[in-house]
């Protein structure tokens, strides 16, 4: 990886791209930091160092937001709500055919999906903004704070409107710059500002756990934890790699005088061909009834078991039942991800087969049987790296905003490993040393 990036530096034009990529991350790390108009700043500052990492309900947002959600910043929403629309225009491609028509026509049905996503996030950014600003408003955003009623002092119809304003307008900016890295940049833009937005609180989240160790002055702890993020991104990349290649033959065809075909590939299904989906799915439907119990008012039975099982990462019955939402959810994404009757009829029409299996319906039924053998253990492999957390809660006493958990850790190997690979085929685009010789 270092070589690669020493080699992209040697050359100039992808030096160039390097160096804009790092200009736009900065611009992104200080709009994280300007506070939007009408939030007393000394408070929030107060209730963030009162919560101390305990971020409730907000942890996952606030992670994807590199922590500009609890200090109500203009960029305070971060990529979620983009995130957060793709996978909801994802899911619709398969069940409105328009959108799957579109998704047929190639690089024109693309750019309109682009387009229609952009729209579907800013009407996210001013629900989650007015959704955000009513939390702050009523001091909800940090239970607990002192000072968490005086967030917001001026409560007036107008200052409420500008802050939503200001932090859709961040959240429009954000989605731009990412589309800025990913046509002057290196590529992948969207996915670089996650990874920065997450690498951005391991410092802080590393030296929290540090100051409130015991043994060795906090060294033991922090050394631990060092050692299980070093194992934990081993078996990532290890897993990430990972794939099972379903070997594919083309028979030669006569077009005129010329053979085509005849060629042997492969198709490459991988063990995690979720991606990292099916936790942020999980890890948002246990977050909806824990929202609803926070703000329903009474002591209900109901509001009292979901507040003692739900809300809590070291309970049982939050663990399992964040186990199974992930092994679900991975299923189910790859079920819609991955059509086999649509990847057995465009072999069948380009005159390929798997050795052994006929064409069509056997094919597509040989596709689904490795699928679902590949994504077992996947989506096992997922549920076991979302428990982290928890069980560093239990043997380290460490926050929820512990820096090696499932989520981050996903995110930021599988970014790297894209980003990396992007290098690479970029270098070897213009290395034409070797067609020349």
């Amino acid at each position: 990886m270092l070589t690669a990036f020493a080699r992209a530096f040697r050359t100039p034009d992808l030096r160039k791209k390097l160096f804009f990529t790092l200009a736009i991350i900065v611009v992104y790390r200080v709009g994280t930091h300007i506070p939007i108009p009408g939030v007393n700043y000394k408070a929030v500052q107060t209730c963030v160092n009162e919560a101390s990492g305990n971020q409730g309900l907000f942890g996952l947002v606030n992670m994807f937001s590199g922590g500009a959600l609890l200090q109500i910043t203009i960029f305070a929403l971060g990529i979620m709500p983009y995130i957060t629309a793709s996978i909801i225009l994802q899911l619709l491609t398969v069940v409105i055919p328009r959108l799957e028509a579109l998704k047929k026509e190639g690089q024109a049905g693309t750019a309109k999906i682009t387009q229609y996503t952009r729209y579907l996030t800013v009407a996210l950014a001013i629900l989650q903004g007015t959704g955000l600003v009513a939390t702050a408003r009523s001091g909800a955003l940090f239970s607990g704070c002192t000072v968490a009623s005086s967030i917001v002092p001026d409560q007036a119809i107008f200052t409420t409107i500008t802050m939503v304003i200001c932090m859709t307008a961040g959240t429009a900016v954000v989605m731009w710059l990412g589309e800025l890295i990913t046509d002057r940049g290196i590529g992948n833009g969207m996915s670089i500002l996650m990874f920065i937005s997450i690498a951005a609180t391991f410092p802080s989240a590393l030296w929290s756990i540090k100051k409130s160790g015991t043994l060795a002055g906090g060294w033991i702890e922090f050394g631990s934890v060092i050692a299980v993020g070093l194992v934990m991104v081993a078996l990532v990349v290890f897993v990430e790699q990972a794939q099972r290649r379903i070997p594919v033959q083309y028979a030669k065809r006569m077009i005129g005088r010329r053979s085509y075909g005849g060629t042997s590939t492969y198709i490459p299904l991988k063990v995690n061909q979720a991606g990292v989906i099916p936790v942020i799915f999980a890890s948002s439907l246990l977050y909806i009834p824990a929202l609803v119990a926070q703000f329903a008012g009474g002591n209900s039975g109901w509001k009292t078991w979901i507040s003692q099982n739900l809300t809590k990462g070291d309970h049982p019955i939050y663990i399992v039942s964040y186990f199974l939402l992930i092994v679900f959810f991975a299923f189910f994404y790859v079920a819609i991800s991955f059509n086999p009757e649509e990847v057995a009829d465009n072999m069948k029409k380009y005159g390929g087969f798997i050795p052994g299996i006929r064409a069509g319906r056997p094919t597509a039924e040989y596709l689904s049987y490795v699928l679902n053998r590949i994504t077992w253990p996947g989506s096992l492999y997922l549920g076991l790296i979302a428990l982290v957390p928890t069980m560093a809660l239990v043997g380290f006493g460490a926050s929820n905003n512990f820096p090696f958990g499932g989520t981050s850790i996903l995110i930021i190997v599988g970014v790297g490993l894209e980003t990396v690979k992007q290098i690479e085929s970029q270098l070897q685009q213009r290395n034409y040393e070797g067609f020349l010789r």
